[in-house]
């Protein structure tokens, strides 16, 4: 049964999407059945058992080659069968606290037809330390909604799920981004990642691709609306360079990173200035490729070979 067919049963479905987690997909699989009745694991080809070691943690486990996060869940909302009332997204690395568990499973019975979204508070604990400073605590995530509700955008960085036909309002507890991946990992992650940003960037200035929706304080919460506005109106439009540097100075200064100790050195010199400016640099090479390319299948096609992305 979907959410288009029967009425919808009580209780959360969790949707977590893998690529070679087996490291993380037991424990992420544990964390959600606190409070979900089901489980969706969407693997995209892991070669480390991934999918195996889902579906013996109690998961379903389907299979649907990677494009890009927003299509790959949007896959997952489409094609994963869900029949509850709500959808919780949950990556393979984080985890969901006992006392945020208990919240959701306390709250969500409550909550009005008027709600369609709920937000959490993530904590991310890199090289064994939560990060309390930076701007990076809380970050407040739409991460349940109602089924049927919910729209991912559709980036290939940073996509958020809108939520539609009501308000979103806020669970306290412990949820957590905490990795156990070490440093190379964290490196070569955010090296694909800035190539992903870039093309949003380019998007934005040359109108290459349609998005679903616009993001709002309404429609996937006060924060992150916000910090969408201000990077798409003023940090995207900085000069070469600028932004990171700002932002690091920002950050480390002005919003106390330097009270994170050396975890938080490490964190928001390499999250805050590296991997901004290295989005800075790839844009820069990717505007180059474009140069002189007028037509917009042209500049994808460009786009598509210099970054490798299935564009």
């Amino acid at each position: 049964m979907s959410a288009s067919g029967a009425a919808l049963r009580p209780g959360v479905t969790a949707v977590i999407l893998t690529h070679n987690e087996a490291l993380h997909i037991a424990r992420a699989v544990a964390s959600a059945r606190q409070v979900c009745s089901d489980v969706i694991v969407v693997d995209s080809g892991s070669t480390d058992g991934t999918a195996e070691l889902a579906r013996e943690a109690g998961a379903r486990a389907l299979h649907n080659p990677w494009v890009n996060y927003a299509r790959q869940f949007a896959w997952a909302l489409e094609h994963g069968g869900i029949d509850t009332a709500w959808v919780l997204r949950l990556d393979a690395d984080e985890l969901i606290g006992g006392d945020l568990a208990a919240r959701i499973a306390a709250t969500l019975p409550t909550l009005g037809a008027d709600v369609a979204g709920v937000t959490f508070d993530r904590r991310h604990i890199f090289m064994g330390r939560w990060i309390r400073h930076g701007g990076r605590y809380p970050l407040r995530l739409l991460r349940l909604w109602r089924t049927g509700h919910g729209e991912v955008e559709d980036r290939w960085m940073d996509e958020h799920v809108l939520v539609t036909g009501g308000r979103t309002v806020h669970i306290d507890g412990a949820f957590e981004d905490a990795s156990l991946r070490d440093i190379a990992f964290f490196v070569a992650k955010h090296n694909g990642y800035a190539a992903r940003e870039a093309i949003d960037v380019l998007d934005q200035r040359l109108g290459l691709f349609g998005q679903v929706g616009a993001m709002t304080a309404h429609n996937s919460g006060r924060q992150a609306g916000l910090k969408r506005l201000v990077k798409q109106r003023f940090y995207n439009r900085m000069p070469f360079g600028t932004g990171p540097a700002l932002y690091f100075l920002y950050r480390y200064f002005l919003q106390l990173g330097f009270l994170d100790g050396r975890p938080g050195l490490v964190y928001h010199f390499l999250q805050g200035f590296w991997y901004r400016f290295l989005v800075d640099v790839r844009l820069w090479e990717l505007e180059r490729a474009v140069a002189g390319v007028s037509s917009r299948e042209d500049r994808i096609a460009a786009l598509a070979r210099a970054t490798g992305l299935k564009l």
